[in-house]
């Protein structure tokens, strides 16, 4: 049997791992121990850190495996690299993964690419924080290089409040500096794709929907189609295309944060994997293909065909999250049922009795809904109906949120 080995076994990777399920692909699954359900799913594991490449590579060339891949998050990307250089597999290079991986190095390649981007600096210190700021102009966002899921970026709009910002950004990266970044405006969208022997042979820009909470912006959910107008959308191919090169991309996906202000289109970062918040059931979704198909087809050099097999859907997904920290006491499974009809996937990641946290990035969620939807009321109106059955604390998480929000 083709074997795929699949970086991570969390919620995020779960539809991957079915996909290679489904395809007949003798699934392996690498991961730090716990209690990940991918684990149960795939046909071996591993229980090894993904980031820790010479053991990934060990257990790779133990299984003579004939691909890897991952999805929703940046740090098994390098990793992926690393295996793929030393078995002569196909997907991202060592050297791309890298620099797809370090936002500071990102951000060079982009400058040295001819990317329109934010101004920035790499800082290694407060003072350097502080200088950064200084020069690029208030306000800025302090950001931890080696991250995904929105985790150690802060925007800060007054000096005061730097120093928390640099100590946040700081406590938990692997790298001795942080960058600062000018904080531009517009609109913030995202936009993932696919290379392929060096094209771009698939990019789906899509309308990207923010909380934000205390000093943090976080992507909560997606929607597609993206609206904008045939001038934006064509500037949109225009720097995924240098940014793609600039990085050195190529026979993997990427995920790319994007500003549209006008006819200016900025981006802010680009990872060398597909985007999470379930950005890959609604290019499912709206684009009638099965993407997690894709994704795994790419890592074993299937040729891609984005050739539709249903009629394109407008569709929009949200994170279900928690306004509190606390314990699952009651699912009204009966009336959750019925909201899951009118949706195309909603699905809980806890059972009751489950401790959950105040959403704070992009793995403190609960669970996601997904549903064909042209107006984002629409979704809203879905994700209050089932947050009414679900319970923390004894309350309803519907009753919750209407707490906070006023």
């Amino acid at each position: 049997m083709t074997k795929i080995l699949i970086l991570g076994a969390s919620i995020y990777q779960v539809p991957l791992i079915r996909a290679a399920k489904r395809m007949g692909l003798y699934t392996i699954v690498s991961s730090i121990p716990g209690d990940y359900p991918g684990f149960s799913l795939a046909d071996k594991a591993w229980e090894i850190n993904t980031t820790d490449r010479a053991s990934i590579l060990a257990a790779a060339q133990a299984e003579r495996i004939d691909g890897i891949c991952t999805t929703g998050t940046d740090v098994a990307v390098s990793t992926i690299g690393y295996v793929c250089g030393h078995m002569g597999l196909r997907g991202i290079s060592e050297e791309a993964a890298v620099m797809a991986t370090d936002k500071a190095d990102m951000k060079d390649a982009f400058r040295r690419g001819h990317v329109s981007t934010a101004d920035f600096r790499r800082a290694y210190s407060l003072e350097d924080v502080e200088t950064a700021a200084q020069e690029i102009g208030l306000p800025v966002v302090v950001k931890r290089v080696d991250s995904s899921g929105s985790r150690g970026i802060t925007i800060v709009r007054d000096r005061n409040g730097l120093e928390d910002a640099y100590r946040e950004a700081a406590a938990h990266t692997r790298r001795p500096y942080v960058i600062v970044e000018k904080m531009l405006g517009g609109t913030e969208i995202g936009v993932d794709g696919v290379i392929q022997d060096g094209k771009l042979v698939f990019f789906a820009p899509h309308e990207k929907f923010l909380y934000r909470s205390g000093r943090t912006t976080i992507p909560a959910g997606h929607g597609l189609p993206y609206l904008g107008s045939a001038q934006v959308q064509r500037e949109i191919g225009v720097q995924m295309d240098r940014a793609v090169k600039a990085l050195g991309l190529d026979n993997c996906s990427f995920n790319a944060d994007v500003l549209v202000d006008g006819s200016v289109v900025s981006v802010l970062e680009m990872g060398g994997r597909t985007g999470a918040t379930c950005i890959p059931e609604l290019i499912s979704t709206y684009y009638g293909i099965d993407f997690y198909e894709k994704i795994l087809q790419n890592a074993l050099g299937i040729p891609l065909d984005f050739t539709p097999r249903a009629a394109s859907c407008p569709c929009m997904a949200k994170l279900l999250m928690s306004p509190v920290d606390g314990v699952i006491t009651g699912i009204d499974s009966d009336r959750l049922a019925a909201v899951r009809q009118a949706c195309t996937e909603l699905v809980l990641d806890y059972a009751v009795g489950h401790p959950v946290e105040v959403m704070q990035n992009g793995t403190t969620r609960i669970g996601h809904l997904v549903a064909p939807a042209s107006r984002v009321e629409e979704l809203d109106g879905l994700m209050d109906r089932a947050y009414r059955c679900i319970f923390v604390n004894g309350r309803s998480l519907e009753a919750l949120w209407n707490e906070q929000k006023t």
